[in-house]
Parts: structure tokens; sequence; C-alpha cells
């Protein structure tokens, strides 16, 4: 099981609203964070791969939830 460091509740958010709250986030993370972000608007899907193959960062899991979808990035680029 994967340790959360943070998470990011973007739900309700539409775009680009999720993908502005992982870049603030990820500005604070640390090399090894595990950031979870929960989002409604499915737009996360492609512009949170996308984002963590421009940075260098690992998606480790894109879940959808009933009622959200919740990604799992490993930050390995700070």
């Amino acid at each position: 099981m994967v340790e959360v460091t943070k998470t990011i509740d973007s739900r309700g958010s539409a775009c680009p609203g999720p993908i502005t709250d992982l870049v603030k986030a990820y500005r604070r993370a640390r090399n090894g964070d595990v950031l979870e972000i929960l989002a409604t608007d499915a737009g996360i899907k492609p512009d949170a791969t996308a984002w963590a193959k421009k940075t260098g960062n690992e998606i480790l899991e894109i879940i959808d939830e009933p009622d959200h979808i919740r990604v799992l990035i490993k930050i390995v680029k700070d």
C-alpha cells in the first residue's frame, strides 16, 4: 500500500482547476512524496498523465471511484 504524503481535493473544480491545484502542491513537494488528487473533472486523467510525463514524475494509479477520480503521483523530480 502506498502512503500518501498530501491529498489535494479538487472535487467540484472544472478544468484547469485540478491541474492547477496539482502544480501548486508539487511546488511544495519533495522527492519521494506521493500526491493524491481527487477530482470530479475527467480531464484530470489526461492532464495529470501529460504533466507527469513532462515533469518526469510517476503516475502510480488512476482510479475511477464512484463519485470522483483519484490519481496518485510519486514525486521523483523536484
